[in-house]
């Protein structure tokens, strides 16, 4: 079958019987072309199938009216209620989207970056990979002047705006709850130290632990790629411990949840014998038994604030040279896996 030919602006002017520049005027909204030749231009533009070539256009206005966002994964209800807030205020102010994804590698993010730079991106919106080193392949976008605003993975010493929650704070308030619950040997299972949220949060639970004057080992601090295989390791190796845990603070929410289930499969009462603090409020922590002490992590928020900043920097109403970091607010939610004294259910602001 003959593919069918693509419909020109030359067609549209010889059905209206007017020339191709008015037709290229009139689709650019120009305002030399009266409303009564716009509205015919782009009726008979719908009824013949023309679709305009907005790359094109964009490259001669300087600008795609397209922002770039780069996640560390997919798989995930933060990620995806952050890409809900970012679409949601793109699109009101007129920009695509541009995803994409480095599945943690460090590789593959320097990839995209590039790849959405070619692509001529207005602006960019970036979370990190595990294993990323350096931001040298940010280094582009800095010297032609695409604003950058990092979320949730950054890197602490670069100077772009980023947008994060306290970190520390949630790491020292998990653990001073599970001390509040009775509990004195406190273990922490995270993931890599070199990325802040992790860093931040496992500082926070060290100084929780210094504080009230208990014990910090080594030992009891396991860090994974929080996969299901890696929570059930981790749950056989703290039950190996001479003695065991009677806490466990962990950095999410799908590791908490298997490793729970572990427990239970090998005897272990949760929260009576170890008491479990997860972290993100995915659903997750809701459906699994007993429902899970969680962090609220406010993905929409955080992907509306991301958005916001590139967008009024764009449009010239701010300057984000001069933003730096926003901290928004993120929940401690208690459950019944960490209520030893069976105290009331609540929410503790952070």
């Amino acid at each position: 079958m003959t593919p069918k030919k693509d419909v020109t602006i030359y067609d549209i002017a010889r059905q209206l019987n007017i020339s191709t520049s008015t037709v290229s005027r009139a689709l650019q909204d120009h305002p030399a072309v009266n409303k009564l030749t716009k509205k015919k231009v782009f009726k008979t533009a719908g009824e013949i199938g023309y679709q305009y070539n907005t790359f094109a256009g964009s490259l001669r206005k300087k600008s795609t009216s397209t922002i770039g966002v780069i996640v560390h994964e997919l798989n995930s209800n933060f990620i995806t209620s952050v890409l809900a807030g970012i679409e949601k205020v793109t699109s009101e102010a007129g920009y695509d989207i541009i995803i994409a994804h480095s599945s943690e590698s460090y590789t593959k993010e320097a990839a995209n970056a590039v790849n959405l730079f070619h692509k001529r991106v207005d602006g960019l919106i970036a979370s990190l990979a595990f294993d990323t080193k350096n931001l040298d392949h940010y280094q582009p976008f800095h010297k032609k002047g695409i604003p950058i605003v990092f979320f949730d993975r950054v890197e602490p010493t670069d100077n772009s705006t980023v947008v994060v929650i306290d970190n520390f704070k949630c790491g020292y308030q998990a653990t001073k709850h599970l001390i509040d619950q009775g509990c004195k040997r406190i273990a922490h299972i995270t993931a890599s130290l070199n990325r802040n949220v992790y860093a931040q949060r496992y500082q926070g639970y060290k100084k929780a632990l210094s504080e009230h004057n208990l014990p910090f080992e080594k030992k009891q601090v396991i860090i994974n790629d929080l996969s299901e295989e890696a929570a059930r390791n981790a749950a056989y190796q703290l039950l190996q411990c001479t003695q065991i845990p009677d806490g466990v603070f962990i950095t999410n929410d799908f590791t908490a949840a298997v490793f729970i289930q572990t427990l239970k499969e090998n005897g272990i009462v949760v929260p009576d014998d170890i008491a479990i603090v997860g972290f993100n409020n995915d659903a997750i922590s809701k459906l699994i038994e007993p429902k899970i002490t969680t962090f609220n992590y406010p993905g929409i928020e955080m992907g509306e604030i991301a958005a916001r900043q590139v967008v009024a920097h764009l449009k010239g109403e701010q300057n984000l040279q001069l933003t730096n970091t926003i901290i928004i607010r993120s929940d401690l939610i208690i459950r019944e896996s960490s209520l030893k004294k069976h105290t009331p259910l609540s929410i503790v602001g952070t």
